[in-house]
Formats: C-alpha cells, sequence, structure tokens
C-alpha cells in the first residue's frame, strides 16, 4: 500500500513537471522546403504521401493520380497525364530551404513560467493584458521558433488572446515576413488563427481600425508573393480563409469557411429562405474590402501550370470558393476572376464572350475532378447571369446526361439547376434531363431529379412536364398510378426490388431521404399539375401512413401535402385515416409537428377528434419535451373542462380565418399576379406567403386573448350572482355591447391586415 502511494504521488508529480520538458524539437535543427510538396510536415522528415489513405486513386509514374471507374476514363487518362501533375516546385526559390533556428535553455524556462503563471489563475483579469503584452515582448526576433513549437505555440495562444492590441499588432508586424512559414505549420496554423480571431475581436473598437489595417496589409503581401503554397497546404489553407473573412468583415467561423451540406441542399429545393440565410451571415465590422480585392486578385495572378494545380486541390479549392462566396454580388471583380479559375485567357473578359471554345472540354473534364465539382458549384451559385448563360450555353447544354452521370459532376448539375435564372433555361434543362429521370434514378442521382422539381416549381417552368415525367419514373404503362407516393417514399427498396411490377410496401424500411425531399418539392405545385400524386397519398393504407410519419422525411411528405394547395376534402380525407393514433403520434419526437398540422388543416368535428384522442396521453405528453407547446396550441385542457366554448372558439376562428383569406390576400394575390409574372420577382411572392402566415398567426392569437378576456369576466359574474342559469344565458346569448366590441375588433385587424399585405 506504501509502494502504490509512492508511486501515485511520483506520477502527480511528474505531470505537473511535464510542461517544463522539452521535445527533440529544441535539441534539432530542422529542415523545411517552404515552397515544396511537403510543407506542413517536416518534423518527421517524411511525406505526407506517405501515410495516405487508399482513396480509390491508382498513381501513376509521374505522380499523377487517376481515379477508378470514373465517367469517360478514357479520355480521362491522357488529360490527366497533361495536366493533372503532381504539384512540385512553383519557382527556382522553392529550392531554398529554411533553417529552423534551436530555442535557448532560458526563453524555454521563461515561457515555461508563463505558461504555469497563467494557468494558475494567480493573474487578475485587469493585469493579464500587461503580462500577455510583456511575455510577447520577449519573443522579439523568435517569433517563428516559438511558433512553430508543440508546446510553446500553445503558450502563444493564450498570450495572442489575452493581449492588447498594440502588443498584437507589433507581434504579426515582427513576424509578418514569416507568416506564410508559420500558417503552413501544423502548429504554427493555430497561432496565425489565434491572431487573426484576436484581431477580429478588437476591431470593435474603430480606434484600432487603421493599425490593424496596417497590420493586415503587411500580412497580404506576404501571403501573396508565394500563395499556391500557402492555398494548396491543409493548414495553410484554413489561415487564409480565415484572412479573407476578415477582410470581408463577416465571423471567421461563418459558413464562409466550408457551408454544411444539409444547409446547401436545403436552400437548393426551397426548403430554406434567402432571407433567414442572410440573416445568419451578418457583417461584424465594416472589414477591409479593398484589402479583400486585393488578396484575391494576386492570389490568381499565376502561371497556366499552378492555376492547373489550383483547380485541382481540394485545400485550394475551399480557399477559392471562400473568396467566391466573400465577392458575391461584386459583378465586375467576378467576371473578372471566374474565367482565370476556368483556366480561360483573362484578356478576353473585356470582349463578348469569357469562355474560350479550346477549354470547353478541359472544364468538362475538371468537373469530374472532386476539388473542382465544389468549386463549380460556387462558381455557378455566385456568378452574374451574363457569365452563368455562357456557361450553361458553352459547357453544359447537350451533355447534362453525360455529366450526371458521374459521381463527382452531378453534384454540378444539381447547382446548375438550382441557379438556373429564368424559365428559359430550366424548360432546355427539363428537355434534355425530363425523359431520363427513371435513369437517372436508377444510377443514383436523385439529387439531379429533385434539383429539377425545385428550379421548376421555383420558376413555374415545365410543372406540368415534371410531373408527368417524374410519375413515369417509377411506374411502367398501365400501373396503378396509387403505388406512386409509396415507392418514392421507400425508394431504394423500389429500385433495387428484382420484381417491381409486385412490389408493395415493405414494413420496417427507413423513408428515402431525396425520395421524401422530391414529394415535398412537387407538393408546392399547382393543384392540377399533381392529381396522380394527391390521389396515391390518400389511397395509402392507415398503417402505411403511420408507419411514414413516425419517420421524420414521411413525416415531412405528409406535412408538405397537408400545406399544398389540395382540396380540402382530399386533406380531411388523409387525416380521418389517422384517427385513434393521434396520441401515439404526439409521443413520437416529431409527429408532434404532424399532428398540429393535421388540426389546423381540419374542421372542427375533426379537431375534436384529435383532441379527444389527446386526452388519452395528457399526462404522458405533458412530460414529453414537445408535449406541453402542443397541449396548449390545441387547447386540450380547455376541451377537458368546457367542450362546448372550445367548439365554439375554434368555429370562430376558422370563419374568421377564412373570411381573411376571401377578403385580403385571394384578392392581393390575384392582383399580384397579373402585375408580377412569374419571371420577374420571385421574391416578392415568397414574402407576400410569409406575410400571410404571419396573420394567421396575428389571428390565433387575438381570437385567443378575446376568449380569455371573456372567459376571465363569465368567471367573475359566476362568483358574483352564483347562478348556472342565467350564466349559461349569458354565453348562449352575448350582450349587444359585447357584439359590437368583437365586431369592432374584427374589423380593425382586418384594416391592420390589409395595411400590412398593401405594403
Amino acid at each position: 500500500m506504501v509502494l502504490w502511494q509512492l508511486w501515485v504521488r511520483m506520477v502527480a508529480v511528474g505531470s505537473k513537471a511535464l510542461p517544463l520538458r522539452r521535445t527533440k524539437d529544441h535539441t534539432v535543427v530542422e529542415t523545411c522546403r517552404l515552397f515544396g510538396e511537403d510543407v506542413g510536415v517536416f518534423r518527421q522528415g517524411r511525406s505526407r504521401n506517405m501515410r495516405r489513405k487508399a482513396d480509390g486513386r491508382r498513381g501513376n509514374s509521374d505522380g499523377s493520380y487517376q481515379s477508378k471507374g470514373s465517367h469517360g476514363s478514357e479520355s480521362d487518362g491522357a488529360f490527366k497525364d497533361k495536366k493533372y501533375q503532381k504539384k512540385q516546385d512553383f519557382s527556382e526559390d522553392a529550392e531554398t530551404s529554411y533553417i529552423r533556428q534551436q530555442i535557448d535553455a532560458e526563453t524555454v524556462k521563461y515561457f515555461s513560467e508563463i505558461a504555469n503563471v497563467l494557468e494558475s489563475g494567480e493573474v487578475e483579469l485587469e493585469e493579464r493584458p500587461v503580462v500577455c503584452g510583456n511575455a510577447l515582448e520577449e519573443s522579439r526576433g523568435k517569433e517563428m521558433e516559438l511558433a512553430t513549437d508543440h508546446i510553446i505555440s500553445h503558450t502563444m495562444q493564450t498570450l495572442l488572446d489575452g493581449c492588447d492590441a498594440d502588443h498584437l499588432c507589433g507581434f504579426l508586424r515582427s513576424c509578418a515576413k514569416d507568416f506564410g512559414r508559420i500558417a503552413i505549420d501544423r502548429c504554427g496554423s493555430h497561432v496565425a488563427e489565434t491572431a487573426l480571431n484576436s484581431l477580429s475581436s478588437h476591431l470593435q473598437d474603430e480606434d484600432y481600425y487603421n493599425l490593424i489595417k496596417d497590420t493586415l496589409t503587411l500580412l497580404c503581401q506576404e501571403i501573396v508573393r508565394k500563395p499556391v503554397v500557402v492555398m494548396c497546404n491543409c493548414h495553410g489553407s484554413h489561415v487564409i480563409r480565415s484572412l479573407l473573412c476578415l477582410c470581408k468583415g463577416v465571423p471567421l467561423d461563418s459558413e464562409f469557411h466550408s457551408a454544411k451540406s444539409s444547409t446547401v441542399l436545403s436552400r437548393r429545393l426551397n426548403l430554406y429562405s434567402d432571407k433567414e440565410h442572410k440573416n445568419e451571415t451578418l457583417i461584424v465590422h465594416q472589414g477591409f474590402p479593398d484589402l479583400l480585392e486585393f488578396v484575391v486578385s494576386e492570389m490568381l495572378k499565376c502561371n497556366a501550370t499552378d492555376i492547373a494545380a489550383l483547380q485541382v486541390d481540394q485545400y485550394s479549392s475551399l480557399v477559392l470558393q471562400t473568396a467566391l462566396k466573400l465577392l458575391a454580388g461584386q459583378e465586375q471583380e467576378l467576371l473578372r476572376i471566374i474565367p482565370v479559375i476556368l483556366g480561360c485567357n483573362v484578356e478576353n473578359a473585356d470582349q463578348s464572350y469569357f469562355i474560350e471554345t479550346t477549354e470547353v472540354q478541359n472544364i468538362r473534364d475538371l468537373v469530374k475532378e472532386s476539388a473542382f465539382s465544389h468549386l463549380m458549384e460556387v462558381i455557378l451559385e455566385v456568378a452574374p447571369d451574363t457569365l452563368y448563360d455562357e456557361i450553361f450555353m458553352k459547357i453544359f447544354k447537350g451533355s447534362l446526361y453525360d455529366i450526371s452521370c458521374h459521381h463527382y459532376a452531378n453534384f454540378a448539375v444539381q447547382a446548375l439547376i438550382s441557379y438556373a435564372r429564368n424559365q428559359d433555361q430550366v424548360g432546355a434543362i427539363c428537355e434534355e434531363l425530363g425523359p431520363r429521370m427513371r435513369d437517372l434514378l436508377k444510377m443514383g442521382r436523385a439529387g439531379v431529379v429533385a434539383s429539377l422539381i425545385a428550379a421548376s416549381q421555383r420558376h413555374h417552368a415545365c410543372e406540368h412536364k415534371c410531373s408527368k415525367e417524374l410519375a413515369a419514373a417509377v411506374i411502367i404503362a398501365n400501373e396503378d398510378p396509387n403505388c406512386i407516393v409509396p415507392r418514392f417514399l421507400l425508394l431504394d427498396n423500389y429500385l433495387f426490388s428484382k420484381d417491381k411490377a409486385n412490389w408493395s410496401w415493405t414494413s420496417g424500411c427507413r423513408v428515402h431521404v431525396m425520395g421524401s425531399l422530391i414529394l415535398q418539392s412537387l407538393f408546392k405545385y399547382p393543384s392540377d399539375c399533381i392529381q396522380p400524386y394527391i390521389t396515391s397519398i390518400t389511397s395509402m393504407d392507415s398503417s402505411h401512413v403511420l408507419e411514414a410519419l413516425k419517420d421524420s422525411s414521411g413525416a415531412r411528405v405528409i406535412e408538405a401535402f397537408l400545406g399544398s394547395k389540395a382540396p380540402e376534402k382530399q386533406k380531411k380525407k388523409l387525416i380521418s385515416k389517422l384517427k385513434g393514433h393521434f396520441g401515439e403520434l404526439a409521443l413520437h419526437p416529431s409527429g408532434s409537428f404532424t399532428v398540429e398540422k393535421c388540426f389546423n388543416a381540419s374542421d372542427v368535428p375533426l379537431r375534436e377528434v384529435i383532441v379527444s384522442d389527446m386526452l388519452g396521453v395528457q399526462k404522458e405528453l405533458s412530460k414529453t419535451r414537445q408535449g406541453p407547446l402542443l397541449l396548449r396550441n390545441l387547447d386540450v385542457d380547455g376541451f377537458s373542462r368546457q367542450p362546448e366554448q372550445w367548439r365554439s372558439r375554434q368555429k370562430s376562428k376558422l370563419t374568421v380565418y377564412k373570411d381573411f383569406l376571401a377578403e385580403f390576400v385571394e384578392e392581393e394575390s390575384v392582383s399580384w399576379e397579373k402585375k408580377n409574372p412569374p419571371t420577374t420577382d420571385l421574391s416578392k411572392k415568397a414574402t407576400q406567403q410569409t406575410n400571410i402566415k404571419k396573420m394567421r398567426q396575428e389571428i390565433d392569437t387575438v381570437l385567443a386573448s378575446f376568449t380569455s378576456s371573456d372567459s376571465s369576466k363569465k368567471n367573475k359574474k359566476q362568483k358574483k350572482s352564483g347562478k348556472e342559469q342565467g350564466d349559461n344565458d349569458v354565453e348562449q346569448k352575448p350582450s349587444a355591447d359585447k357584439k359590437k366590441r368583437k365586431h369592432r375588433q374584427k374589423d380593425d385587424l382586418s384594416k391592420s391586415s390589409q395595411k400590412k399585405l398593401k405594403s
């Protein structure tokens, strides 16, 4: 037992002394090639390719790579041998080596003590900037060595995060000439990003604006001296993206670094409004727009070999994507840099065309590369209309199906469809891809089909044709159309079944995500375009509807149908299939949203059925996360206490809402359609739909306040009189004053709603 305690004490002492230990990094002089392929891993002295995971690519003798089984592989081989060479030294300066100096023992001890003092919490909050600033003064002339040390670099991050703006800018100006080397180092990149984050926080004080601008100018000038090396490095790429975000004035951890795929997909399929997207990317400070344009333009002043390397490198692709997103809306700047990224001659940018005919096939081959495919998606998103039209006509039109067949290039086609500018472009795409929907689904390219359906709905182009071709993709001639929706819900299960003619619903299968998204977009079509789908979904068995609702993707489809322009009778038919199961659905995490959608789409008798089912699980539901809100929105407690008053309130809500729609919304929508065809400005219609939703919420809120005030007054009268029969007479026959007050408040609501809609 004594030996065990002694051993534990020795371990504890050793762990405290660990920060004072020095590793082999301080005793060995390290050599790194700043502008070579293997930057960022020079401590180990081995190529990063030595430990590269197998990615399905075959290495050629010249160092290039060729994907296995890529579409159009016959022409790809010669193309890659010629253009996709492994990045070698980009200039004569690449042969020069940098000798990393040894850190002396006193400096090691000093920064170890500083780290211990800061971690111990002995320094007061007011004194911390002074301590950090003094420590940074001691690093003068040794910034490169300290920032790239794998232990002291953590201390440097703490100091840069806690110092004032003067010492921070002084540190960056002192190491500006080595900033490129620091950025491509595994440890140094974290130090560089911490410094940029700290600069962003100090920009909240306008007094430091000019000081920070001068510091950033020095850093930018160093970065663009040899930009290809930093851009193609996994650590340097992240530092440059943070630098670009800082120059723009957006948060350094914003989606400009790399947007989530789910966010991009939602926006493309009309599930994510542009207004919400703009609110997410608020500018936190005024930024440095001139520096941003300077960095981007200087980064692309490369020779043809360097541009070819940037096009296919995954890290440089991320940098260029960030730059394009930050420059979105600046048409002249985009018209200048996008042709360069595509590999075209920049001199043609002043002429009537931007893309050279000789580069068309080259770009088509590049789109089949993973890195360039992602880059092309962003190009299509931000490209000005004239350039987008030229890219569409020269590169994609006539080859849409062939490009869609490729496992990387199909994402560029999805972006092309999603960012189409007008009805003519959507019509041309539909003519080419519409008859091939069945082949695309079989090939696993459901994303292309979903993008086409969403674009058709957004621009109101070829909706009948798209609906018809989509139905033909999952049913054969003379087949019952009632199976369309079930087959899309279980799309993979249907496509991989051997006997498709006798396919039936398979219990236990998960709803196909892309099939769900396709149906959600489709139910936004006009009702006359989706009659087979309406018939199909209302003909599903109750058990199948219930099973679909227990899957989040399936629930979204049912909710989309309930919010569609389908006849009310058909919606009620589907809701009636769920009688006796609403309580079960409400207890499901995602089912509560569907229950509320069903409630809003029902008449009073159906609403009573839904609430009656909820009474049986009211106690269990109140303990769940989503339950209390659902119980309050459906007024389950009010129904259990006073059913007749609850029915009266629900009837009043439905009446007022229908009158409101008939009097204002339909009039406004008709006049809007006459004045604004679908090709002009679709954002206005989206805004109108948002206003309608707000108006409905306002009606519900106002009516709820009426009923609550009335009920409170009735309760007071009951306490005073104590006569139940008299109170019932008051409830059945409201006074003339109360009727006038209700009508006056209703008129006020209508007037305010009308003003909002007209504005």
